[in-house]
C-alpha cells in the first residue's frame, strides 16, 4: 500500500471513530476495503468532484450466492429444488429418468454435483415445473420458513451477510438505485428479495425458466425448459437486457461474476469492482480455486491489477450474520 493510502485509512479511521460520525458501514474493520467503498462512494456523490455520478447513473449490481447470502455446501436454491423433487418422486418414482433425478430424489448430493450443470438443470426443471408463479414464490416463502441449513442450523434467509446489507443500505442512503443480477432463479429470488434486501422484484435479474401465460385462468405457469442462464457472459446480456446501463459499482464473489466486473469497468468513467474472498473458515467456510461451488481463480489473478477491490472475509468483516455478535 502506497504512503498516501495509509495515509488516507488513517485519516477515515479517524473520522469513523468520531462520536459525532455515524459510520454507515459498522460491521467492517477500518481496513483498506472499507475505506475504498467510503473513498469511491464519497467522490460519485460529490458534486465538486471530478469523479461525480448523477443519481440516475448511479447503479449498483450485485451477484446474490456468496455475495449477499451463503452458498455452501451447495446453491440454497439447489437445496430447495431437491427437497421439492424428493417430494414429488414419493408421489410418481416413475418420473426418475435420469441418473441426476435418482441422485437428486436419494439425497445423493456428491451425485448431483458429479451431474454437471446439465443434471442441475434438470433437477431444476422437474422441480420447479407445473405450478403458477405465485404458487411458486408462496412455496419458496414456505420452504424459507422451515428449512434449516445441514451444518449453521439458521433458517437460509438468515445467513445473509451483514456487512452487505449495511453497503445496499449505504448505497441507496447516497443516491444509488441497487439491483441483484444472479445465476440464481429469477422467481426464485424475487420471492425474498424485498424482505432480505430491500431490492423490489423488478431490481431482480436472474436465470429464467419458461414461463406461459394462461388465459384462462389468468396466470402464468411455470414450465420445464430453461431460458436463460444469468452466469458467466450471460450476466453483462442481462445486464443491458434488464438495467439498459452499465452499473458504476459490481460486487460478486466467483469467477462466474468476473464477466460482469469486466463489463462495468470498460466504461470511460468511475467504477468500483468488489470481489468477496472467503476467507473465514471458523465463522462461515473458506474456499476459493476448487470445489463445485463458488469457485474464484481469475478473480483472485486478475482483480488486482484491474483495480477490484479483494475483501478478506476474515479479516474485512466483523460479523458475518445479522444475528451474531462482533
Amino acid at each position: 500500500m502506497t504512503f498516501l493510502g495509509v495515509f488516507r485509512n488513517l485519516v477515515i479511521g479517524v473520522v469513523l471513530a468520531s462520536p459525532v460520525y455515524a459510520d454507515p458501514l459498522p460491521s467492517w474493520n477500518n481496513r483498506e476495503a472499507k475505506a475504498s467503498i467510503i473513498s469511491f462512494v464519497e467522490r460519485v456523490t460529490d458534486p465538486s468532484s471530478e469523479d461525480y455520478v448523477p443519481p440516475k447513473a448511479r447503479i449498483a449490481a450485485f451477484d446474490n450466492d456468496g455475495t449477499l447470502w451463503a452458498e455452501q455446501p451447495m446453491y440454497f436454491q439447489l437445496i430447495y429444488a431437491l427437497d421439492r423433487l424428493k417430494e414429488k418422486a414419493e408421489a410418481d418414482p416413475e418420473m426418475l429418468t435420469s441418473p441426476a433425478l435418482r441422485a437428486g430424489a436419494q439425497g445423493d448430493t456428491r451425485g448431483v454435483l458429479a451431474s454437471g450443470e446439465e443434471g442441475l438443470l434438470e433437477i431444476f426443471a422437474v422441480s420447479h415445473a407445473g405450478v403458477t408463479v405465485d404458487e411458486f414464490q408462496r412455496d419458496v416463502m414456505a420452504w424459507l420458513a422451515s428449512a434449516r441449513h445441514p451444518q449453521t442450523g439458521l433458517p437460509y434467509d438468515e445467513m445473509l451477510y451483514q456487512p452487505m446489507l449495511e453497503l445496499l443500505r449505504y448505497l441507496r442512503d447516497e443516491g444509488f438505485a441497487t439491483w441483484i443480477v444472479s445465476g440464481g432463479g429469477i422467481h426464485f429470488i424475487r420471492a425474498f428479495a424485498a424482505d432480505a434486501y430491500q431490492i423490489p422484484p423488478h431490481q431482480v435479474v436472474g436465470s429464467r425458466a419458461s414461463v406461459s401465460y394462461r388465459e384462462d385462468t389468468q396466470q402464468l405457469i411455470k414450465e420445464p425448459g430453461i431460458e436463460f442462464i444469468d452466469d458467466k457472459a450471460g450476466k453483462p446480456v442481462a445486464i443491458d437486457l434488464h438495467i439498459g446501463a452499465k452499473p458504476i459499482f459490481i460486487a460478486g464473489n466467483s469467477d462466474g461474476d468476473f464477466q460482469m466486473l469486466d463489463y462495468g469497468d470498460s466504461g470511460n468513467g468511475p467504477f468500483f469492482g468488489l470481489i468477496v474472498h472467503h476467507t473465514d473458515g471458523e465463522r462461515e467456510f473458506a474456499y476459493d480455486r476448487e470445489g463445485p461451488v463458488g469457485t474464484l481463480r481469475r478473480g483472485l489473478d486478475e482483480g488486482p491489477q484491474r483495480g477490484w477491490v479483494i475483501v478478506d472475509m476474515a479479516e474485512d468483516w466483523r460479523r458475518i450474520w445479522p444475528a451474531s455478535k462482533p
